[in-house]
């Protein structure tokens, strides 16, 4: 039976935009519950195995306590630190052990460390916090049901999930860093506080997704053009002081004033200069690749980016399938069999 892997990120919901915004506050028994949930979908599919990250909190080993499960469940094998390389590290070891998904609950820089780690492997990404556009907010028990169906091969990748692109950065043509929604540019010396909460400091923006109803930085695209995950292209916007206004929801209840001097769409083929050095990259939302003077950045958008796994149309393929049995028709009037298990 195929392994899945689950990576519940003790520290995501509670960065400062929750002093700096109106963003809530997401605790980690809340996380112990979304797991419970979880773990009753995966068995209800004949899931067996399991490998979770060790954490601080000890989310998984909590969930447990209450279910009495017919499962292996193991960590994977290191000792965690408390930072975003825990979640590179347990990734990795997921991805050496051939997992078949890995279910993260966490934000948008949880799933970036995930596919650091591990990006050839599908993830099925649950957000926990109100700040995100790479996670979707998604019923555990539902979401553990859609991730065995993909594992144990009752409903397809192609059926279940999409081919996300992704951001790479480059310093003098190398390869730097990755992003999975936005990678900006911060008129900054050091990374501090890694959260962005200042508008004023940004020049650039890159983008391989944004849609009108996102939050966060790729509203700022979204109210320009549509950009969906799985087009092979991304999108670079200037803002400055000459541009044309524009209005965004670029944090949970904070509404702020931006101005757009220029915005282009780039293909896989394209690098895209980083106009002011030194700066900092923000990537994902926080800030992280410190560009001294005298380096030239670049972004491009790549194709190669994770399958992501989304529950609706996994959901809606094991319903066509009536893979939890019932009528295949309003005229049936036999009994069908599920055939999950």
């Amino acid at each position: 039976m195929p392994l899945i892997g689950i990576i519940a990120n003790p520290a995501s919901g509670k960065d400062i935009r929750r002093l700096v915004a109106h963003g809530s506050v997401f605790d980690n028994q809340e996380k112990v519950r979304i797991v419970r949930r979880l773990f009753t979908g995966l068995a209800a599919t004949g899931v067996d195995q399991v490998c979770f990250m060790p954490d601080y909190y000890g989310i998984l080993p909590r969930a447990l306590r209450e279910l009495n499960l017919d499962m292996k469940v193991f960590p994977a094998n290191f000792k965690p630190y408390g930072n975003q390389d825990d979640t590179v590290k347990a990734a990795e070891i997921m991805a050496q052990r051939k997992a078949a998904c890995i279910i993260t609950l966490g934000g948008d820089g949880t799933n970036r460390a995930v596919v650091k780690g591990a990006r050839n492997i599908p993830i099925l990404p649950i957000s926990t916090g109100t700040n995100n556009v790479f996670p979707a907010m998604v019923e555990g028990t539902i979401a553990g049901l859609a991730a065995g169906l993909v594992a144990t091969g009752k409903v397809s990748l192609n059926q279940a999930a999409y081919h996300s692109t992704l951001l790479e950065v480059l310093v003098n043509g190398e390869l730097a860093d990755i992003a999975l929604v936005d990678a900006v540019v911060c008129n900054e010396r050091f990374v501090g506080s890694r959260a962005i909460w200042d508008m004023k400091t940004i020049s650039q923006v890159f983008l391989n997704r944004a849609q009108p109803d996102s939050i966060g930085l790729s509203s700022i695209g979204g109210l320009l053009e549509n950009l969906d995950p799985d087009e092979k292209r991304g999108m670079h916007i200037r803002l400055g002081p000459k541009g044309k206004h524009l209005l965004a929801p670029v944090a949970p209840g904070i509404m702020t004033d931006l101005f757009v001097e220029a915005m282009e769409f780039f293909g896989p083929a394209d690098q895209v200069q980083v106009e002011e050095t030194p700066c900092v990259m923000a990537l994902d939302g926080e800030r992280e690749l410190e560009i001294p003077a005298g380096k030239q950045a670049s972004v491009r958008v790549s194709p190669d980016g994770p399958w992501v796994i989304e529950v609706t149309k996994t959901m809606k393929a094991a319903q066509e399938a009536r893979l939890f049995g019932g009528i295949e028709n309003l005229a049936d009037t036999g009994q069908s069999q599920p055939v999950l298990g």
